[in-house]
């Protein structure tokens, strides 16, 4: 058993999701968003030494040592298995772990919309899955990729910085390539899957522009690409993927993208409020003809009302998602509020105290459009068991 282990054990006890290291202050654990420390003895540099580098191999020691990160996947056993980030920090080594769960989540176990399925049946294009970082990106990933290996005969290549989630052959054949350990890049595992034969590629981090021009130019011949962005919903989507190319080329990438792109997957933790955990939200776009001629425009802006107006296809708006969990009384107003894009229809909810506060933001009237007289929507009801607080001075 690693030294290490013992504060792996800590967290899986407590249902965190995170490890933090850093030399000088006492260990620390993420348990359902908030950092609490698990110890009051700090960590010295002989003790952080001992550790981190028990659980790595001489040459990744070695490689840190050099350049001051790195990043690499560590099993403890066959019920835990970690994404490990190592850092050097001002007051010297660093280090987080993230829990990676061994066994794969089906979408249905997740709670995520059905219409997620429906992008596992694709035989082209390209799927973005977007959100903050520790926002379950890699575990909805994971159960759309295990959707595919239970249902279909495909060849799936995934290039990820570590491997995280651990598949095996079902119906699918699936190959699982480790940044720099089996490809030295992004766009060089990406290359190479176009000689693969593969009819799938995941590609875990599109970060430069390399790598979504690769990603592009896969999705175009044919293959289904599945990627990742660190955005919060499909306009921030679509206009990161052209901002990131130069504005002379930003035309032809629209016209690129509005071809290649098959939908948008965005997605949010946010705590419950009886603090029982966090719960998924989603923001989807099925892109449709409206959508594609929108994107070829450069006229992100009106992506919302192809939402909004695109229910029966699937596609939700990310706040009606919150809205959702709210009128159920899942969150709290709170979070709510601080999850949600447009605040001012949501406001109206928070205490007295804190709606003050946000006035004194500049959290503006809700900016959604009223539904028409006579037919129930979401920016009407009112969320089950909750009414705006009223003051009593008022």
């Amino acid at each position: 058993m690693a030294y290490i282990d013992q504060f792996f054990a800590v967290l899986i006890e407590a249902g965190a999701s995170d490890l933090h290291l850093a030399e000088g202050q006492p260990p620390k654990i993420r348990r359902h968003g908030e950092i609490v420390p698990i110890r009051e003895e700090i960590l010295t540099r002989d003790e952080m030494t001992y550790m981190l580098s028990e659980i790595c191999s001489p040459k990744r020691w070695e490689s840190f040592e050099e350049s001051g990160d790195l990043d690499f996947a560590y099993e403890m056993n066959e019920e835990a298995r970690f994404r490990c980030n190592y850092l050097k920090q001002a007051n010297g080594y660093g280090a987080v772990f993230r829990l990676i769960p061994t066994k794969i989540a089906t979408l249905e176990q997740l709670g995520v919309p059905e219409v997620i399925k429906e992008f596992g049946k694709l035989r082209g294009g390209l799927v973005l899955v977007t959100g903050p970082t520790g926002s379950g990106k890699s575990t909805t990933l994971a159960a759309l990729i295990d959707f595919i290996n239970t249902n279909y005969a495909r060849h799936i290549v995934t290039i990820e910085e570590p491997i995280e989630f651990v598949h095996s052959n079902k119906k699918s054949i699936i190959t699982q390539r480790e940044v720099p350990e089996h490809a030295k890049s992004f766009p060089t595992g990406l290359k190479a899957a176009l000689r693969e034969d593969a009819d799938i590629v995941l590609v875990g981090e599109m970060r430069d522009l390399e790598t979504i021009s690769l990603a592009l130019t896969a999705a175009e011949t044919g293959m289904l690409v599945f990627g990742t962005l660190h955005t919060n919903n499909a306009r921030k989507t679509v206009d990161r993927m052209v901002d990131v190319f130069p504005s002379d080329q930003q035309a032809q990438v629209r016209t690129m993208l509005s071809a290649s792109l098959r939908g948008v997957i965005a997605q949010l933790l946010m705590k419950k409020e009886d603090g029982s955990g966090r719960v998924a939200v989603n923001e989807i776009l099925v892109v449709n003809s409206a959508a594609a001629a929108i994107i070829r425009e450069g006229a992100t802006q009106k992506l919302q009302d192809v939402i909004v107006g695109g229910r029966a296809e699937g596609m939700q708006f990310m706040d009606d998602a919150i809205w959702a969990q709210l009128q159920q009384g899942v969150v709290s107003p709170h979070e709510a509020y601080m999850k949600a894009i447009d605040k001012g229809r949501f406001k109206n909810f928070l205490p007295p105290e804190e709606a003050e506060l946000a006035n004194a933001a500049g959290a503006s009237e809700s900016e959604t459009p009223a539904p028409k007289r006579g037919i129930a929507g979401p920016q009407n009801a009112q969320p089950r068991g909750l009414r705006p607080p009223v003051n009593p001075g008022s």
